[in-house]
């Protein structure tokens, strides 16, 4: 282990030669909650970025949010900016009577290749609305709007829509928030461990039906590919795999719980940019867990090309 609490989590072999590695740190939970394997230092603060979604979105509702089905997943959502995503934002903010000049997310591209494509063709440009953290953004303005709460500063720390986020995140992790944060999309971010993490994936699954933990996972899990987007990990896991859920973060986060309580939460150190190294670590631990299913195969090596050729993979060391 490094000083940083890292460990090596994959190889980059190409052409039969191991050229570098991802470092990072891994935790996997039994169904019984107790740590089954872990890799580093999971109990070490970390920012779990987007992989906080669910738990944001679960203070909302907490917090009288009235949102079902495919806009409870968008509020938990980093999604691609597909049109059928921008619809639903464009619902959530209308049915609390605001439109996309409320949104307080920074101008970004849509993550979907095609949809940005199409977006710089008809000569648009980088809007809110089409950043991934939309539906967040607009689930917590109708959160606001539900409790007269003022929308002009709802990224405010000490913001009550703020205060909410921060209580679900430390209720269902079981942990403190012992670093606070600014997440890419300016809202705040809290950090906890990854132990914390798989806890509160673990805790969601496992809640009643009609709880706000459990409706936000049974929305997400019903419409995944509002939660991420065509063609992209999270929506392929949570299709291919009954009952698991599945949150990506920025930074080389992941973390997943399957209906029995089993969860893992990972991250690589370097930040994973192109999240190479996520998918086949995620796919050994899983497999490790008992999990097995067609849709593994395809996140199990990430391929290296030379030539435009696969002459190597990104591969779990774990």
């Amino acid at each position: 282990m490094t000083a940083q609490g890292v460990v090596p989590l994959a190889e980059i072999v190409r052409s039969g030669f191991t050229e570098g590695w991802h470092d990072g740190r891994l935790v996997a939970l039994a169904a019984d909650g107790s740590v089954e394997f872990a890799y580093g230092d999971v109990e070490a603060v970390m920012l779990p970025r987007s992989s906080n979604k669910p738990m944001q979105a679960i203070g909302m509702l907490e917090n009288g949010l009235d949102l079902t089905g495919e806009l409870l997943a968008l509020a938990a959502a980093s999604h691609a900016g597909e049109p059928f995503h921008l619809e639903g934002v464009r619902r959530i903010l209308a049915g609390a009577g605001l439109d996309e000049q409320a949104l307080a997310c920074p101008p970004d591209w849509p993550l979907a290749e095609q949809a940005k494509l199409a977006l710089v063709r008809s000569g648009g440009e980088q809007q809110r609305i089409t950043m991934n953290c939309s539906g967040k953004h607009a689930a917590m303005l109708a959160t606001c709007v539900i409790n007269h709460w003022p929308t002009v500063d709802y990224l405010a720390p000490d913001h009550p829509m703020q205060r909410a986020a921060r209580a679900a995140v430390e209720r269902l992790s079981g942990e403190p928030v012992t670093r606070d944060a600014v997440d890419g999309c300016g809202a705040p971010l809290y950090g906890i461990s990854l132990v914390g993490l798989a806890r509160a994936f673990r805790n969601a699954v496992l809640a009643d039906p009609q709880t706000p933990e459990r409706r936000v996972a049974d929305a997400m899990r019903a419409h995944p590919e509002y939660v991420s987007g065509t063609d992209r990990l999270d929506t392929d896991l949570m299709a291919g795999i009954p009952g698991l859920l599945a949150k990506g973060g920025a930074e080389g986060v992941q973390a997943v719980a399957l209906p029995d309580g089993r969860a893992v939460a990972l991250k690589v150190g370097d930040g994973d940019h192109d999240r190479r190294a996520v998918g086949p670590v995620l796919v050994a631990a899983l497999r490790r867990l008992g999990v097995e299913a067609p849709v593994l195969g395809r996140y199990a090596e990430s391929p290296l090309l030379g030539g435009g050729h696969p002459v190597g993979a990104v591969r779990s060391m774990i």
